[in-house]
């Protein structure tokens, strides 16, 4: 390697170029690195020996190794990955120099939902857009605007030592760079149309990205013994066995089983879609609720009339679903809500004589937790409005009204949680308190019989020390709550109430009076 050296005389009639030092800096590395790799320095052999034992070859060749957890293949190496990498690459060096034979393998990970995900993305672009990928101008003038919003994004101030910093983009848009479509993050890393149409085929991916992680890796110069690199799932059979012989100890010696459970599920592809196998929705878990079965006792008016169009409802029990996370309150149940703008549906459960009213989106969730008649597919039998529902008489288990309790409107419904159906215990409630208290109020404003409401009253379900027997009425009254419209009010009083609730509450009714909540 020869490098130029430019004395004082010379200075003048050659011009410098800035990046000198660290061009000759680089060729030092590129000469070095080469060298490593043609001695095959990092190459770390087992010993053998036919005279000593496992436990002496260890005290005279001591061994270490560490890796980090396998990159994912759906893209190029990025900082956090470096970070890693430098952390066992600084230990290999050391451990080295400490006289062991330190062993830096590397794997690169492939299995899981992402590169399948965005090899479908590329595969429906090239569908919707050709092989150039000519976007329509309102399409364009969209990715413009996301564009534009993910800049303003941009932290604009720079933090100070010690201080803690937090970026304004989630993961998501962090990796995405504000491209909208799978393409143009490709086209981002300067691939053209042509070979970015071949990563519609998902084995493309495998085979394009790990050779540039362990060219980016190389030039780092970590002591990686490349001869260990690997891909995971049957890519590679030698992984694979091993994964298969993992699990089979384990299910030999009884540490795992086949089963079911509560997981995020894609209906797509028929299997549990985890954290990072998402394209959206990372850090969502699933939430369990209760459902609450209402069955109902009497329509009202236009409910009957919306039943009765329906032949298919002739005979069956049909029940209204709510969806709750206090289970342990339901002995105080005044009333039920829906809401009045939303769309309800009559869907057959997994019993043949019962229906449920509940959403769509309640009934599609529903359907792959064994509630439907076939697991995954929903059964329709018709819709009805909410409006249509206010005023009927429903029976709420385990209430202290026990002839039935009446269907009521409420303005802040969603259809996109729960189920769509609200229970009301408005003793330990703010927001079931503050509706049914205006309810009581404007009875004729909310298009509601006074008798729906006038005799039923908040029951005592839990005690608490902070609030009594009733927080929601007393959180109401403290936070000068007039009305379900003070949502931010009720949001304190809501945590307020369920927080103490849970963990310092004690049941003052039913079969568990006297016994702590938690």
């Amino acid at each position: 390697m020869t490098l130029t050296t430019i004395t004082p005389a010379d200075s003048a009639n050659v011009e410098v170029k800035k990046t000198v030092k660290r061009d000759e800096l680089m060729e030092i590395e590129k000469h070095w690195q080469a060298d490593w790799k043609e001695s095959r320095l990092f190459e770390v052999d087992m010993p053998e020996s036919d005279d000593l034992t496992t436990d002496e070859l260890h005290a005279k060749y001591p061994k270490w190794m560490g890796t980090i957890p396998y990159p994912y293949m759906n893209g190029p190496l990025h900082l956090g990955h470096g970070f890693s990498i430098s952390k066992i690459e600084f230990a290999t060096g050391w451990e080295r120099l400490k006289g062991k034979r330190a062993l830096f393998p590397f794997g690169f990970h492939v299995t899981g939902m992402p590169i399948k995900a965005s090899a479908d993305k590329i595969a429906n672009e090239l569908a919707m857009f050709g092989p150039n990928f000519e976007l329509p101008q309102e399409i364009e003038d969209d990715c413009e605007a996301l564009s534009e919003k993910v800049e303003d994004m941009s932290v604009d101030v720079t933090p100070k030592a010690g201080a803690n910093f937090k970026s304004k983009k989630t993961k998501a848009v962090a990796k995405s760079g504000g491209a909208k479509y799978q393409f143009q993050i490709l086209q981002a890393q300067g691939i053209s149309n042509e070979e970015i149409a071949k990563f519609a085929d998902t084995q493309h991916w495998l085979e394009y990205y790990p050779p540039i992680a362990m060219a980016d890796i190389n030039a780092l110069g970590c002591k990686v013994d490349w001869r260990r690199a690997f891909l995971t799932t049957d890519h590679n059979p030698y992984y694979d066995s091993f994964a298969r012989w993992q699990f089979q100890r384990l299910l030999d010696n009884k540490k795992i089983k086949f089963g079911k459970r509560y997981t995020i599920w894609s209906a797509k592809d028929a299997q549990p879609c985890m954290d990072h196998d998402r394209q959206s929705g990372e850090g969502v878990n699933p939430q369990e609720y209760t459902g609450i079965k209402l069955e109902i006792l009497e329509w009202s008016e236009h409910g009957s009339q919306a039943a009765s169009a329906i032949p298919e409802l002739a005979g069956k029990r049909i029940f209204l679903v709510a969806a709750t996370l206090r289970p342990e309150t339901m002995y105080g149940q005044t009333n039920c809500f829906v809401g009045t703008k939303l769309e309800y549906g009559f869907y057959l459960s997994n019993k043949a004589d019962e229906v449920f009213v509940v959403s769509e989106r309640a009934a599609r969730n529903m359907a792959f937790q064994e509630l439907s008649p076939e697991n995954g597919k929903v059964v329709k039998l018709g819709t009805i409005s909410g409006q249509a529902i206010i005023g009927s008489k429903v029976n709420a288990p385990l209430s202290e009204y026990k002839g039935g309790v009446y269907v009521l409107p409420m303005e802040n419904v969603l259809a996109t949680k729960g189920t769509g159906v609200v229970t009301s215990v408005p003793s330990d409630s703010p927001d079931d308190y503050a509706a049914l208290r205006d309810l009581k109020k404007k009875p004729e404003y909310y298009g509601i019989d006074p008798k729906w409401v006038e005799d039923f009253n908040p029951i005592a379900v839990l005690s608490t020390e902070a609030y009594g027997e009733m927080s929601a009425p007393t959180l109401c009254e403290k936070l000068k709550i007039n009305s379900q419209k003070d949502r931010v009010q009720l949001a304190e009083a809501k945590e307020a109430a369920y927080k103490e609730g849970f963990y310092s509450g004690t049941m003052s009714i039913g079969d568990f009076k006297g016994l702590a909540v938690q």
